[in-house]
């Protein structure tokens, strides 16, 4: 087998267990052994198209890392939508006792706690987080 197909070959293995793993790192690296592919095409030497796929894969590896796709962003979960789907639903709060008020949601009973900087009156609040048994609301 020539030394570009071993490169070729090598690349699609690494993109299609990427394809499994859902990172682009592997596709990173091959990117690197398609470009030792190249190498093996112009007729560099096997320890050169060693280096130019070490090199490549590496380089694409940190730019990757880099990038806003390589480091993915860290929220807050207690205030996520996408985490707690209770985020963003609303509750009707009939009375408030030092900022804080027991109400009906989901079928039980919840503490609720008001948001800082929201005024205790009756009526409909949002729920804006939630901190293990207890929702944060705002109006």
């Amino acid at each position: 087998m020539a030394d570009w197909t071993f490169w070729l070959v090598a690349a699609g293995a690494t993109a299609i267990l990427e394809l499994f793993t859902g990172t682009f790192y592997l596709l990173m690296i091959a990117i690197g052994l398609a470009t030792g592919a190249l190498a093996a095409l112009a007729g560099a030497g096997t320890p050169a198209q060693t280096m130019v796929a070490a090199l490549v894969g590496l380089v694409a590896t940190a730019v990757l890392r880099r990038s806003k796709f390589g480091r993915p962003t860290r929220s807050d979960t207690a205030r996520d939508p996408n985490v707690n789907l209770d985020i963003g639903q609303t509750v009707n709060v009939a009375q408030w006792k030092d900022g804080t008020a027991r109400v009906m949601y989901r079928g039980a009973q919840w503490d609720v706690e008001l948001a800082p900087g929201a005024h205790a009156t009756p009526g409909q609040y949002t729920i804006r987080e939630v901190r293990g048994s207890r929702l944060i609301v705002a109006p």
